[in-house]
């Protein structure tokens, strides 16, 4: 889950809501687990020149540390991800969000067959940015590749250049859909995200109505009353049911959302430049 608005409390954002990321720990309705008990993080934009980050590897919904800190922690841009392991190991290292300077990344999905590629992936990462990696995920290495083909200036290129690239290693091992992927990603004053598959089928994702549509559809919801017009979410599953509030990304698309600016565009993977 994403938000990116008017100074809220976290507490808000990550327990209010009737199907919060929370609750779609324990009781995912559309995720490829029911539950989500492998960790957990947030990453959050305030005094700071990067991202604060707070992660554990208890689940979400049983961690009185996170309640705690939610209920202190007023951001107007918050990003919350809760993990189901896709075999990599249970620990700090590996729970989204990963930040680099002041991004932050998240991804649902896999890259699949990834232990036959990795070395070849991880070669064709920056040496620069190589010594930041801590963990031991796809999800990690993703977002390391993504900055070596320029996410920084360019998130949608290097996007569609690491996919291309992952998707061209996973064939060349046989493996004939490598990528499964939802991400999001941010610099602090803008959000993007992606949503793709190698298959076409890919994970859930959605982005909510502008606000101010959305109080003229719901004007008995005082939750909505307390939200900025710039307030915007970007999560793998609604919030709560509300006719109107979500729009889902289509399938092979991408989008990025800013004060005054929301798009969605078609996304296509594309071969990638050669690294040195």
């Amino acid at each position: 889950m994403a938000y990116s608005g008017d100074p809220v409390l976290a507490s808000d954002l990550l327990f209010r809501p009737v199907h919060s990321l929370i609750d779609q720990s324990l009781h995912s309705r559309m995720g490829a687990t029911t539950t989500n008990g492998d960790g957990f993080g947030i990453g959050w934009y305030g005094e700071g020149d990067v991202p604060a980050l707070f992660k554990s590897v208890d689940p979400a919904w049983n961690d009185a540390n996170l309640r705690e800190l939610a209920s202190q922690i007023r951001t107007g841009h918050f990003f919350a991800h809760v993990r189901a392991s896709t075999g990599t190991p249970v620990q700090r290292s590996n729970c989204h969000p990963f930040r680099h300077g002041r991004w932050l990344w998240m991804h649902n999905g896999a890259l699949f067959g990834f232990h036959d590629y990795k070395r070849e992936l991880m070669m064709a990462i920056d040496p620069a940015l190589f010594g930041d990696i801590e963990g031991s995920t796809d999800s990690e290495a993703f977002f390391y590749l993504a900055l070596t083909y320029g996410l920084e200036e360019d998130p949608y290129g290097a996007v569609e250049q690491a996919v291309g690239m992952v998707e061209d290693l996973g064939r060349e091992h046989g493996v004939e859909h490598p990528i499964q992927m939802t991400v999001a990603t941010t610099d602090g004053e803008s959000m993007w995200a992606f949503r793709y598959s190698s298959e076409g089928k890919s994970r859930s994702l959605f982005f909510s109505t502008e606000m101010h549509r959305l109080r003229a559809l719901h004007p008995e919801v005082k939750a909505l009353a307390e939200l900025g017009d710039d307030a915007r979410f970007i999560t793998s599953e609604p919030l709560r049911d509300l006719s109107g509030a979500w729009q889902e990304f289509p399938e092979s698309s991408a989008g990025v959302v800013r004060p005054g600016h929301a798009e969605v565009r078609p996304f296509t993977p594309r071969r990638a430049a050669t690294v040195l």
